[in-house]
């Protein structure tokens, strides 16, 4: 196996931009794209291989053959042969909906799915760029109702500024919304499961108003006000900085300056490097690869060593 890369599953999106295509270098002609999945086996959006001897095989059959070759026996053994993550970048031109996700227990039993826990890493950001991430103070279940009938939602929304290198870590049942001018990456559990809150009363292009889930978040939202989203991590250049250590994934960043070798034998886990900034080779043994800034490359378990060769590479280095 060597290191293998992706098709990307290119999304219009309502809300969708040209940062991807500008900034990612992503085949685009869309000025409203808004998604691009790197790395997914979504029912509908599988990965298809793009380079070397499985190019055109799907992620999903690769998982079929080689299920603890690829994700190795750990993931095999908490989630079969399911790919447990999904990956993306999102260019944000207009505000995203306000949103939650449930969580596994909720998921499963409505829906037959995950729950969707994720994370933020932030590559661009116009001048006063936000984000929306949770409450500004404790609400009840019947003051958010409230607000929802009185229009004033935002009025209990919690703001935060944002520029390149922030991250945040989005708990399943925390309100949230992307901003608009926001470029990033974005690591999360297998799961397409949204709760749409609020859309600014915005329509489509048929001219309708989107769905929204009301009932369905009353019982999902986290109602209180948590300090827990902001990610404080070292950017210590040359070595890997813990950023990110949940049930669902572990994310570092790298920032190299210089080549870096690293013995992964006991990882038990398929490794993906993010590129979020700069270019690198990733070599395992004789097999090597090029990465550059919005690109992703997915180093399959049976890997002992990973040598990356830059100069100049950020990577967000991500396992389970």
């Amino acid at each position: 196996m060597y290191p293998i890369k992706f098709r990307p599953i290119l999304k219009e999106r309502l809300w969708g931009g040209t940062k991807l295509k500008e900034v990612l270098g992503k085949p685009i002609d869309s000025d409203i794209t808004g998604e691009s999945w790197e790395i997914s086996t979504v029912k509908g959006d599988i990965s298809s291989v793009a380079n070397g001897v499985y190019e055109n095989k799907s992620l999903q059959d690769l998982i079929n053959e080689y299920p603890e070759e690829l994700l190795g026996k750990s993931v095999v053994d908490r989630f079969g042969r399911e790919f447990p993550i999904l990956i993306k970048f999102i260019d944000a031109k207009q505000d995203l909906s306000i949103q939650l996700h449930p969580n596994d227990a909720l998921a499963k039993e409505r829906h037959n799915s995950f729950g969707k826990t994720e994370m933020w890493y932030i590559m661009d950001a116009d001048p006063e760029a936000e984000l929306i991430v949770g409450f500004n103070r404790d609400v009840t279940k019947d003051e958010y109702a409230e607000s929802l009938t009185e229009n004033r939602l935002l009025d209990l929304l919690n703001y935060e500024k944002v520029k390149e290198g922030d991250t945040f870590f989005i708990n399943t049942g925390k309100i949230h919304a992307i901003g608009a001018g926001v470029l990033l990456a974005e690591i999360q559990q297998t799961s397409d499961v949204t709760y749409r809150v609020f859309d600014f009363n915005r329509k489509d292009k048929d001219g309708n108003l989107r769905e929204l889930h009301t009932e369905l978040a009353l019982d999902a939202i986290d109602y209180e006000k948590k300090d827990d989203f902001k990610v404080d991590y070292a950017v210590g250049k040359n070595t890997a900085n813990e950023m990110v250590d949940c049930p669902y994934f572990k994310t570092n960043f790298l920032h190299l300056t210089n080549n870096l070798e690293q013995d992964i034998t006991k990882r038990d886990s398929f490794t993906i490097y993010m590129c979020v900034g700069g270019s690198a080779r990733i070599q395992t043994g004789d097999a090597e690869e090029s990465i550059q800034k919005g690109e992703t490359v997915l180093i399959p378990a049976t890997t002992n060593s990973v040598r990356i060769n830059t100069s100049n590479a950020k990577l967000l280095e991500v396992t389970i």
